[in-house]
């Protein structure tokens, strides 16, 4: 069975690939502002559930159909994630000034972290079903010196990542506890994936197809 990844995320690859699942990906390339915005213009503002969950359905659908001429066949998965704290949601800083800010709020804190999933069943070329779920894990940071803040925004890494931080790379010791799915706060519950797999009648074991 094979599961195409709608996302570029590098981590998300990482993370499914470390589960025996080597998908195909296939970029979706949804303006996630401009979708915000279209959902926030007909129905108020957004929480960090809603967003996620509109987003990740968005990248799934945007690549429902062929690729390079042949149809798609298997499973289609879009994610999306972000970062709650003080009731404010942080998607990626993209500048290393707003990447600083967050990371002084943040320090020595607790906030969570949302990632949305959406599988659509598209076996023999067509859209059959699909179910989506959200994952929450809440995280707490250390309490961070402003010269580590400035190390790790100087590395590039927290810039295209929800909240400015990762657990799997750089980031991973500046966080001191995780409640919930670890691997939500990377991009991707597995475990919420598994779910919504078998709620689509495919068992997870078929989609592995890497050796280890």
């Amino acid at each position: 069975m094979r599961l195409y990844l709608a996302s570029t995320s590098p981590a998300r690859l990482a993370l499914l690939r470390t589960a025996g699942v080597e998908p195909v990906v296939v970029p979706s390339y949804v303006d996630e502002p401009a979708a915000v915005a279209a959902a926030e213009a007909d129905h108020g503002p957004l929480d960090a559930h809603t967003m996620v969950q509109l987003l990740a359905r968005l990248k799934a659908e945007a690549v429902r159909g062929t690729r390079d001429g042949e149809p798609l066949d298997g499973l289609i998965l879009g994610g999306d994630s972000a970062f709650a704290i003080d009731g404010a949601i942080h998607g990626k800083p993209h500048l290393p000034e707003v990447a600083r800010e967050r990371w002084l709020q943040q320090r020595g804190r607790t906030g969570v972290l949302y990632s949305g999933h959406w599988l659509i069943d598209h076996r023999d070329g067509r859209e059959n079903a699909a179910a989506g779920a959200v994952a929450a894990a809440s995280v707490t940071f250390a309490d961070l010196t402003d010269d580590e803040i400035d190390a790790y925004v100087a590395s590039g890494e927290p810039l295209e990542v929800a909240g400015a931080f990762t657990i799997d790379s750089l980031g991973g010791p500046f966080i001191t506890r995780v409640e919930g799915d670890p691997s939500t706060v990377v991009g991707l519950s597995l475990s919420t994936l598994r779910g919504l797999v078998r709620k689509l009648g495919v068992e997870w074991t078929s989609l592995w197809n890497r050796a280890w």
